[in-house]
C-alpha cells in the first residue's frame, strides 16, 4: 500500500508540474504569434520597399535623379532579406513551441485521474488504519471532523460573500441614482427649476427609491447568510428615509426644496455608511475565508502525513 500510495503521489506532483508547463507555454505560443505577426508586417514592408525601386514608381524616378537608385536598392534587398530570416527564425520557434505545448497537453491529459486516484489509495488506507484501530485512528476520525466543518464554514462564508458583493454593487447603483437626483435638487433649489426640475428631480429620485429596494433586498440576503456563521457578524440597515413627496411638485418654494434636498443629502450619507460596512464585511469574509483554507491544506497536510507514515 505505501509503494502504490508513493507512486501515486507522484504522478499528482507530475500532473501539477505538466499543468504549469502547459499553463506557461500557452503564454509563450501567444506571445511567440504576436511576434510572427509583427515580424511578417516588417517583412511586407521591406519587400514593398524594393518594389517600389525595381519597378517603376516614383521612389524609382527620385532615387535614379539622385543617383542613388543602385545603393538604395542594394540596401533594401538587404533589410528585406534580413527581415525574411527574422520571420523564418519566429516561424520555425512558433512551430516549436506548438509542437511542446500540444505534447505538454497530451501528457495531461494522461494524468487527468491521477488526483482522484490518489485521493482513492488515501481513502482505503484510512478505511485500514480506522478499521484495525490504529494509534493513528482517534486523530484521523477527528481530522475528518474538522474537515467537514471546515467545508461548511467555506461554503457558508463564500455564500456570504457573494451577497456582499451583490449589495455593494446594489449600493453603488442606488449612489449613482442619488447623485443625479441631488444634481436636480440643486438646480431646483438655487436655479429656479420651476415645475420642470420638480418633475426631474422627483424623477431621480424614484429612480433612486427603486435602486434602493433592490439594495434592500440584498442587504437582507447578507444579513442571512452572515446569521449561519458563528462569531456574530452584522450586515447594516439601509436607513434612506422617504425619497418621495407629492407636495413638493405642486407647492414649490424653497422650503419645500431645501427640505427635499435635506433628504436627498441624508440618504447619501446613509447609503455611504452601508458601503462603508460591506466593504468593512467584504475585507472580514476575505480574512475569515483565508483563515479557513489555510486550515483546510494545514489538516489535510496532516492527514496526508499519518496516512502514508510507516
Amino acid at each position: 500500500m505505501r509503494r502504490r500510495l508513493a507512486e501515486a503521489a507522484e504522478r499528482v506532483r507530475e500532473h501539477e508540474t505538466v499543468g504549469g508547463q502547459v499553463e506557461l507555454l500557452r503564454r509563450s505560443v501567444e506571445e511567440a504569434e504576436r511576434q510572427l505577426d509583427g515580424l511578417r508586417h516588417a517583412y511586407e514592408r521591406e519587400q514593398q520597399d524594393v518594389e517600389r525601386l525595381e519597378g517603376r514608381s516614383l521612389t524609382r524616378v527620385v532615387a535614379s535623379l539622385r543617383g542613388t537608385r543602385d545603393d538604395d536598392l542594394t540596401r533594401e534587398r538587404a533589410e528585406a532579406e534580413l527581415a525574411a530570416r527574422r520571420e523564418a527564425d519566429a516561424r520555425a520557434r512558433l512551430a516549436g513551441l506548438r509542437r511542446d505545448h500540444r505534447a505538454a497537453q497530451a501528457r495531461h491529459a494522461e494524468l487527468a485521474g491521477a488526483p482522484a486516484a490518489y485521493a482513492a489509495l488515501l481513502d482505503e488506507r484510512e478505511r485500514l488504519l480506522r478499521a484495525g484501530r490504529d494509534r493513528r485512528a482517534d486523530r484521523l476520525a477527528a481530522l475528518a471532523a474538522e474537515q467537514d466543518w471546515l467545508t461548511a464554514r467555506a461554503r457558508r462564508v463564500e455564500e456570504a460573500a457573494r451577497a456582499a458583493a451583490a449589495a455593494r454593487t446594489a449600493l453603488a447603483a442606488v449612489r449613482d441614482r442619488l447623485a443625479r437626483a441631488d444634481g436636480w435638487s440643486t438646480y431646483d433649489t438655487f436655479f429656479g427649476g420651476g415645475l420642470v426640475g420638480s418633475v426631474m428631480k422627483h424623477d431621480r429620485m424614484d429612480d433612486a427609491a427603486a435602486a434602493a429596494r433592490v439594495a434592500d433586498r440584498w442587504l437582507a440576503v447578507l444579513r442571512t447568510e452572515l446569521a449561519g456563521l458563528p462569531g456574530g457578524w452584522v450586515a447594516p440597515e439601509l436607513e434612506v428615509g422617504e425619497l418621495t413627496r407629492f407636495t413638493d411638485i405642486f407647492l414649490d418654494n424653497i422650503f419645500t426644496d431645501l427640505a427635499v434636498r435635506g433628504r436627498i443629502r441624508r440618504a447619501r450619507e446613509a447609503v455611504d455608511r452601508a458601503g462603508t460596512a460591506v466593504d468593512r464585511l467584504r475585507d472580514q469574509l476575505a480574512a475569515e475565508a483565508g483563515e479557513v483554507h489555510r486550515r483546510r491544506a494545514a489538516a489535510a497536510a496532516e492527514r496526508v502525513g499519518l496516512l502514508t507514515a510507516p
